[in-house]
């Protein structure tokens, strides 16, 4: 594997641990509805466990609302009792085969909370990326001593490494003040 080859390969993880990051933070309540701040609760239904998604369209009929229709109508109470049980503070009322989700108001005390959760979730992310820069100088050590890599190659490799590091940090850092301000406006 060449340098070039490992550069790249740790760059498409590094974006991968953002997307994931990202896709976390959506999961955080803000004071707006969100189909993905419910769609990964786990149902159990079919005797098996199931995400929100797979079982249920989910949409947003006001701002500060969310409408589940689970595509089978006996899911109807599992997935009631999953959103209700979900740790979110979410209170799940059924009407038919529809579960209306009415998203409360969210105090300033649980407002923080949410943005420890977002900090949280952030520094994972922070450290899932340099666990990358880890594996690639790691990598790049192995290629040391074989034809054709200097050691001006591997020190230029390494800047490289270090600066899609900081790269995708600060991409990360620049997700969780967006987070942040979204959490905290009233």
């Amino acid at each position: 594997m060449s340098i070039d080859e490992i550069l790249f390969d740790t760059e498409e993880k590094m974006l991968k641990t953002e997307d994931h990051v990202v896709h976390e933070f959506s999961g955080v309540r803000t004071g707006k509805a969100s189909p993905s701040l419910i769609e990964n609760i786990m149902v159990e239904a079919y005797e098996s466990h199931m995400r929100l998604k797979e079982l249920a369209t989910i949409s947003v009929p006001e701002p500060r609302m969310l409408v589940v229709q689970p595509f089978d109508v006996s899911n109807v109470k599992a997935v009631e009792k999953a959103i209700q049980s979900s740790g979110l503070g979410l209170n799940p009322s059924t009407q038919g085969r529809f579960i209306r989700v009415v998203l409360p108001d969210l105090s300033t005390e649980r407002r923080h909370e949410f943005v420890k959760i977002v900090k949280r979730m952030s520094e994972e992310g922070r450290v899932a990326i340099r666990s990358e820069r880890r594996a690639a100088l790691e990598r790049f050590k192995k290629l040391k001593g074989t034809a054709g890599v200097s050691e001006d190659d591997l020190e230029g490799a390494e800047i490289s490494a270090q600066k899609l590091t900081d790269q995708f940090i600060k991409r990360i850092d620049d997700h969780l003040a967006l987070k942040e301000r979204e959490i905290l406006t009233v």
